[in-house]
């Protein structure tokens, strides 16, 4: 039986909500799915319960050796050993965050293949080849990419596939998998790690809604954060706000910055910049709210509001703390 590789993140013990996307990706290729675990410790019993309720099969544990995954060939010469054991996946498919991209570049060349990032999709061809699905050019494009060769390496983004566990669970196998590590993989060392206060709110590479100010707020990002909250949405920013410290770099979405793939992405006073737009092409629904009619947003927007973000928010946020109440 042909079958798929997730490589699973760790979270706090317990797998990503964003790895739990990919497995159900991969559960809709066909084929049976297996995963590797990417932890400092192996996975617990929770761990494998939710493992198990998505689909997978097998989970692979590679022996890390006191070694950390955040080093992105440790991960990715852990996730070679797996497929060196694992008998022929005919795909890996990971997430596609900063880390991720580079995993999947080093896992493309151990395999003598290829990769795809970015991907907003992933399916099979009428040949059995994996097609993935990417959406460019400011969002007026969608290209389907395949690999030609080898085992194709797919990393998909955050929020652009529905979480779904199957119906019936299963009480996933777990193996054990040796690496023998590179000198140039126990040549870095993680010495301290820091992670960023996220306010409560859901990360901005994992979020379904998303509210982004950019300079139409003028330095003022209560509203916007007001309006996410009410939401349960992240707050994104373009390049201008966090360049001029009106929110940390931490919210930047563009090319320099996080890419996204949510439900509904909200642009207040966001001019639409290919810069930025770059990073967001990929939302299901945008709604945008600029003072500018000729405004570049506009023109990618499936709903748009012409006014100011301090007269249209504070009406929204009004009106939907009315619809909660009533």
């Amino acid at each position: 039986m042909t079958h798929s590789l997730v490589v699973v993140d760790d979270h706090a013990g317990l797998p990503s909500v964003p790895s739990t996307e990919v497995l159900t990706a991969a559960r809709g290729l066909g084929s049976a799915v297996d995963a590797v675990w990417l932890g400092a410790a192996a996975p617990g019993p929770e761990a494998l319960d939710v493992l198990g309720s998505y689909g997978a099969r097998t989970v692979y544990v590679p022996e890390l050796g006191g070694l950390t995954p955040d080093v992105a060939a440790v991960a990715a010469e852990a996730v070679l050993a797996v497929v060196g054991q694992a008998d022929g996946p005919d795909a890996v498919l990971l997430v596609s965050t900063f880390a991720g991209k580079e995993i999947a570049a080093r896992l493309a060349v151990g395999l003598g293949s290829g990769a795809v990032v970015d991907a907003v999709g992933v399916e099979r061809a009428d040949d059995g080849s994996l097609a993935a699905r990417k959406v460019v050019f400011a969002g007026t494009w969608e290209s389907v990419c395949t690999v030609t060769r080898g085992v194709p390496v797919v990393a998909l983004k955050p929020a652009s596939v529905e979480a779904r566990p199957v119906t019936e669970a299963v009480a996933p196998a777990v193996v054990d998998v040796p690496v023998a590590f590179s000198p140039a993989a126990r040549g870095v060392r993680v010495v301290e790690r820091t992670e960023h206060a996220g306010g409560g709110r859901v990360p901005l590479s994992e979020a379904k809604v998303v509210v982004a100010g950019g300079r139409g707020v003028e330095g003022d990002f209560s509203a916007v954060e007001e309006l996410a909250d009410l939401l349960g949405a992240a707050v994104g920013a373009t390049r201008v706000a966090t360049d001029e410290g009106w929110i940390g770099h931490h919210a930047q979405i563009g090319q320099t910055g996080v890419t996204i793939a949510p439900r509904v992405y909200i642009g207040v006073g966001v001019s639409g910049a290919v810069h930025h737009t770059a990073g967001m092409q990929a939302a299901e629904t945008i709604i945008a709210v600029n003072t500018d009619p000729e405004a570049p947003i506009f023109e990618m927007a499936d709903f748009g509001v012409v006014g100011d973000v301090t007269d249209v928010l504070p009406q929204a946020i009004a009106e939907l703390r009315r619809l909660r109440q009533g």
